[in-house]
């Protein structure tokens, strides 16, 4: 039996559960990371497709624009963005940008052999995979600052969604990695 991909959101947040500010910044983020990176690179070994939603992906194509370093689209991962509106001029032509719904494109996704799918974000996206019941997990790291108003982890919207548990693990900084597993 072939396991299923799982699409999983790995993202973090403020203490106070935006991801960004309200102009997308993510500056509280610049902090020194303990040895390992929060396990990242294990997480990353574990994926072969990233999701983003058009808004964090203008926002990373703005950034390589920039020069800063590690914003580049990893070509070794397939990337696809969701997007309604027209595709941006400055797309990398190894992005596939996706229109279709999503309940279609996550069943042909999960039907492909691969690893698992990180849903990179941002707010809408995630909400709108929620909603359709193709989320898997979530691994939320918590920084320990308040930034005091920006974009939530999940658009709003009318939803309960029960998560449950699978691993809470503490970081030296104080950082705080929460491993939930949506209940379907």
């Amino acid at each position: 039996m072939v396991r299923k991909r799982k699409i999983i959101v790995y993202i973090a947040t403020s203490a106070d559960g935006f991801i960004a500010r309200p102009d997308g910044s993510v500056d509280w983020l610049d902090r020194p990371r303990p040895k390992g990176n929060y396990g990242m690179g294990a997480f990353y070994k574990s994926i072969d497709t990233v999701l983003w939603g058009r808004k964090t992906c203008d926002m990373a194509l703005e950034y390589q624009k920039k020069g800063v370093p590690g914003t580049a689209f990893d070509t070794r991962v397939k990337n696809y963005v969701f997007t309604r509106g027209p595709l941006p001029a400055a797309a990398p032509a190894d992005v596939e940008f996706v229109s279709e719904p999503i309940k279609a494109f996550a069943t042909r996704l999960r039907e492909k052999k691969g690893k698992d799918i990180w849903m990179m974000g941002g707010a809408g996206i995630i909400a709108s995979f929620l909603d359709d019941g193709e989320i898997d997990e979530f691994m939320i790291h918590v920084i320990p600052k308040f930034i005091g108003e920006g974009i939530p982890l999940i658009a709003p919207g009318r939803r309960t969604v029960p998560l449950k548990l699978i691993s809470c693990t503490k970081f030296t900084d104080g950082v705080v990695k929460l491993h939930y597993a949506v209940r379907k």
